[in-house]
């Protein structure tokens, strides 16, 4: 590379990344195939429109690329194309969420999406969202005591508030979403599911986690995080007939036109073509193996946590995070952050459910494992890292002690994708 500030940059983070621990749940490492399409020639190509009907000329080999990555995205989560359309076009998942709302929900209405303080999502109707500012955010959250999803408080909210549509998924939820119980609240009110699974969609792949589809009208999912794909996103929507009063319009059709032209230009094909390559590899027999050990990692890293005195919310976790309470024994999740920051462990400061605190030093973390999983490591590692949090956070270990051990890990697990 000639622009050598920007090399030595390329080259400092690659360092950083394979001399730190990741328990960063939104993050995860992708393949060199995956690299390499992303980083491909299919960045010099504009392809404004949609397969077959393109507003520029030279698509023939775009074409193919995305008709790839719709089949085999269909063909990872088990879809009949006769029964489910998909969307590979969004940039991300937040205007991913956004094109669903604009194509299903009038402006002004209603939608009803878990608690941004319970551990829903920005673009579930948060007011400081542009999904809040268009539709009315009807909140739902978990039960004190318990920590999980209270299905009847959702049921008498919904029916109280007749939502148009309901978000299932979040972003700091550690346990198994009941996409029936959902079913019932939305068949209750009338209103449209769209099912968020952008944490969990690499574990509904692998077959660690129930599939959103059976219920769902709508799922939405990112490409990165537990899929080890690009950062992209991609909607899924039934060929049902629609619930769209006067419409003769499949819930497909209001989907792409809500992605474009309602809010995007031209598709970034070469994030289609990384897609493309990280579903295949996700339906590779090895994906199935790391799904599960991802749940196993989560699992073991929480236990342990627990054993060591440390409150962990819920209790427990079903997936690939979960959110410690570190404010119950003194430290924020800012200040928690940033002490492991300095001994090389990663994480990112989150809000629990019912938190006291602000979100700028909420009372708790969040820890995720798929990160380090494809790194290859599994439980015995989960407990030491575990162990390395706890006595960092009692000062029961030095920090150049601490960063010592950490060296030891990653020099063990080396990044090999």
């Amino acid at each position: 590379m000639k622009d050598k500030k920007i090399k030595k940059l390329l080259e400092q983070e690659a360092r950083r990344q394979n001399d730190t621990l990741n328990l960063i749940a939104s993050e995860n490492y992708v393949s060199k195939d995956v690299r390499e399409a992303l980083g491909s020639v299919f960045v010099n190509k504009y392809a404004e429109g949609y397969p077959r009907a393109r507003y520029y000329g030279g698509n023939v080999y775009v074409d193919e690329v995305e008709e790839l990555a719709k089949k085999r995205a269909l063909k990872l989560f088990s879809l009949s194309p006769k029964k489910w359309s998909v969307n590979v076009q969004p940039y991300s998942g937040s205007p991913a969420n956004l094109a669903v709302l604009h194509a299903l929900v009038p402006v002004g209405e209603k939608i009803m999406g878990m608690s941004l303080a319970m551990g829903g999502h920005l673009t579930h109707g948060h007011k400081v969202s542009v999904t809040g500012k268009l539709w009315t955010q009807i909140p739902y959250g978990v039960d004190e005591k318990t920590e999980e999803i209270d299905y009847g408080g959702v049921m008498r909210i919904a029916k109280k508030e007749q939502p148009k549509l309901i978000i299932a998924g979040a972003t700091a939820y550690s346990r198994i979403v009941d996409f029936k119980k959902m079913r019932a609240v939305a068949d209750a009110v009338g209103a449209y599911l769209l099912v968020d699974m952008s944490h969990f969609a690499g574990l509904v792949a692998g077959r660690s986690y129930p599939s959103p589809f059976p219920y769902a009208d709508v799922v939405m999912t990112t490409t990165h995080k537990t899929l080890r794909g690009p950062r992209s996103a991609m909607i899924f929507s039934r060929t049902i007939p629609p619930l769209i009063p006067n419409s003769k319009l499949l819930i497909p059709n209001l989907i792409d036109k809500a992605v474009f032209p309602g809010l995007q230009g031209g598709p970034h094909e070469n994030q289609i073509a990384a897609i493309a390559v990280a579903l295949e590899e996700a339906m590779k027999p090895a994906f199935k193996k790391y799904a599960a050990q991802v749940v196993k990692n989560t699992r073991a890293f929480a236990e342990e946590i627990k054993r060591l005195g440390w409150r962990v919310v819920s209790g427990g976790t079903d997936s690939h995070l979960f959110l410690l309470n570190t404010a119950s024994c003194g430290i924020g999740g800012k200040e928690a952050s940033d002490v492991l920051e300095s001994i090389g462990i990663i994480v990112n400061k989150n809000t629990i459910p019912f938190d006291e605190r602000t979100p700028v030093d909420p009372s708790g973390i969040r820890i995720g494992t798929s990160a380090l999983t494809t790194r290859g490591m599994k439980e015995r590692e989960m407990k030491t890292i575990a162990g390395l949090v706890s006595m960092t956070f009692t000062k029961k270990i030095s920090p150049s002690e601490a960063r010592r051990r950490v060296k030891v890990l990653v020099k063990k697990f080396p990044i090999r994708v």
